[in-house]
């Protein structure tokens, strides 16, 4: 299988290699993209015609919440004259699965607000935060400023958005501006360059595919697989819509004339074959680098070169979109990849259907030992922060159970599962991770297994870096707790547990001893084998 390289590419196809068949769909082809179509529908991928209506109503009225707050800002700076008021501008993008044409039923929408210079990030997140606060159509507003791409999330009219906020060099927004041109990057601070990368990157993609319809009929199918497989996440080290998007793309540059069945094959031929950490480019680098932003090169960046799975951003300043693999994440990834090619050869002899495919995850059935990882919080608006916070630092746990000598994979499932008992005062969740071991630790009549110092460690990173960010409050908890697989029926819905069929071997065996005592901060784990 032909890997990209950092350099070339050719003048006919976008890409950095030549195409590896230029062949047309056959009638067969054809047919069976009409009944992968089908087998989509039921999934809720697509929106009817008054769901999206209503998206773009609920965009309208963003865009002129924030041209009218940025009139009011404007107002406020000294020696604006009122005359310029209307002059300035300002809108919002969309980025993301909307932008890409594949967003599906209840889906959020990623937008950016764009401003021009005289307008601050303090005051998008001070003034239009208010500004949103009175709108009786926004619910659960949330404003992260200090995340790593600051954000607002809210949910307006029933449409749940994520809001960035780019402030350009520009004394007026144009209405026709294109935010791929690089030059908009210039004198910006990097919050901005990261909060703009979304909407350039999302664009950079649609620009760089040969067809556009086949290329979002694929990814349709691709992300809907990649959720019920349970390796749709960047936050916990699988791969995000971003990712998928730019493999899929890929697959279409190196296929440009096949109809979306084919493509699907294509994808899990061409992935299942990757010889990793090559990296996935839809086009090559920048290696001029003119304004100086960072940007992602092995052969030049030492740093690069530990990257497990790089799939590279395509447009400038050029990003490793999975920085967050680790080597469980792609070993789970990369076994699907060879799963899914099984299965859609299958479907092309007509020995399956394409609901086959969209089976959900045999996670609850693989394994004999799991780990489940509890948030827990008494008001709502605490447990919605704290659920995302404890989220994000899940990958820390998982990178703890991998260095332990003992493990030989950690694989924790994206979903995080209920209930929340409001009834009783309490909103929880739960997230679990399943657990292999190495061979001579299961042989072994004497092993001992000490996760103490992996939980406490990551216990102890997760409460001390809330209360630094001054985001803990009383009553926030987080519980971890070790279950055999026979134990899962008391964490886990049994509509659940009913679903996946197991398609191969557990991976450990043997009898575990376990204790486990714990305060508000500590857990103590040691099990004997």
């Amino acid at each position: 299988m032909a890997q990209d390289t950092l350099s070339g590419g050719n003048n006919s196809y976008p890409g950095v290699t030549s195409p590896i068949s230029l062949a047309e769909p056959k009638q067969a082809d054809l047919e069976l993209s009409d009944k992968l179509e089908e087998a989509l529908r039921p999934h809720g991928v697509f929106e009817s015609e008054a769901e999206m209506a209503h998206r773009m109503e609920v965009l309208a009225r963003i865009n002129e919440l924030v041209r009218e707050w940025i009139k009011d800002v404007s107002r406020q700076k000294n020696n604006i004259p009122e005359s310029k008021i209307n002059t300035f501008g300002g809108m919002v993008f969309t980025f993301g699965s909307y932008r890409l044409g594949v967003n599906t039923k209840g889906a959020d929408i990623d937008t950016l607000c764009v401003a021009p210079r005289h307008v601050e990030r303090s005051d998008f997140f001070k003034s239009f935060v208010e500004l949103l606060k009175a709108q009786p159509e926004v619910k659960d507003l949330r404003a992260v400023e200090e995340a790593f791409v600051p954000v607002i999330k809210m949910t307006y009219d029933g449409i749940e958005l994520d809001m960035l906020f780019a402030r350009l060099a520009l004394p007026t927004i144009p209405d026709d501006i294109d935010l791929r041109h690089e030059m908009y990057l210039k004198n910006l601070d990097e919050k901005s360059v990261r909060s703009l990368n979304g909407c350039r990157v999302t664009d950079e993609i649609l620009h760089l595919v040969p067809n556009k319809e086949n290329f979002r009929m694929t990814l349709r199918a691709i992300k809907l697989w990649a959720k019920k497989k349970g390796v749709y996440s960047n936050v916990l080290g699988y791969l995000g819509g971003v990712s998928w998007a730019m493999l899929v793309a890929r697959v279409c540059q190196l296929y440009p004339n096949a109809a979306p069945a084919t493509l699907v094959h294509r994808f899990f031929l061409v992935l299942s074959k990757w010889d990793w950490p090559n990296p996935v480019l839809l086009k090559p680098l920048d290696t001029e680098n003119k304004l100086g932003f960072p940007v992602w090169d092995s052969r030049v960046n030492p740093a690069d070169r530990f990257h497990l799975m790089p799939i590279i951003t395509p447009a400038y300043p050029q990003q490793n979109s999975t920085y967050n693999v680790t080597n469980s994440t792609r070993t789970i990834i990369t076994d699907e990849f060879q799963e899914g090619l099984d299965v859609v050869t299958r479907i092309y002899e007509q020995r399956e259907e394409w609901t086959t495919l969209f089976e959900p995850s045999d996670f609850f059935h693989k394994y004999r030992h799991y780990i489940v990882l509890k948030a827990s919080a008494e008001e709502k608006d605490h447990y919605l922060e704290w659920k995302g916070y404890v989220e994000s630092k899940i990958r820390l746990l998982v990178g703890n159970l991998e260095r332990n000598p003992y493990i030989k994979l950690a694989h924790v499932m994206p979903e995080a599962y209920g209930p929340v008992n409001e009834s009783e005062g309490q909103y929880m969740c739960k997230w679990f991770i399943g657990l292999v071991f190495h061979a001579q630790t299961l042989n072994s009549q004497t092993a001992n297994v000490d996760l103490t110092y992996d939980i406490q460690s990551f216990s102890d990173v997760v409460h001390k870096t809330a209360i630094h960010i001054n985001l803990f409050k009383d009553g926030m908890k987080v519980e971890i707790t070790y279950l055999r697989k026979k134990q899962l029926a008391q964490y886990v819905p049994a509509q659940i547990l009913q679903q996946g069929k197991p398609k191969r071997k557990e991976g450990t065996t043997g009898q575990w001893g376990w204790r486990h005592t714990a305060n508000q901060h500590r857990s103590f784990w040691r099990c004997k084998i």
